[in-house]
């Protein structure tokens, strides 16, 4: 997995690439998570329309973000997700804990 970054109208998108798969991947994103909340950047998105598989690991490294930035009083949202991905996403019942959107500009529009 690769990941590369942008601000758009104060918010942090965070593009996601490639398999999903948590290991030291998960520790480069949170440990870029803790650096955002240092610079007050709360508000994340994370866009999945590049991401072609997630396992359980990688699902728990998105809920260790969501989880990161909800304890730093910010939150995390998920955007562009694949059929399979949102699939997966709602049979782990995790889109009650997600708040998932099919684009980067709606899921920013939900900050405001």
């Amino acid at each position: 997995m690769k990941f590369k970054t942008k601000e758009t109208k104060g918010v942090t998108v965070v593009e996601l690439e490639g398999n999903v798969m948590g290991g030291p991947d998960a520790s480069a994103l949170n440990d870029f998570l803790h650096k955002l909340i240092t610079e007050k950047k709360n508000q994340v998105i994370v866009d999945l329309k590049a991401v072609s598989f997630i396992n359980s690991s990688g699902l728990g490294m998105l809920i260790g973000g969501l989880t990161t930035m909800r304890h730093s009083g910010g939150e995390l949202k998920l955007a562009c997700a694949s059929k399979k991905v949102e699939n997966l996403l709602e049979m782990t019942k995790l889109l009650k804990v997600f708040d998932l959107h099919k684009n980067v500009n709606n899921a920013i529009a939900a900050f405001k």
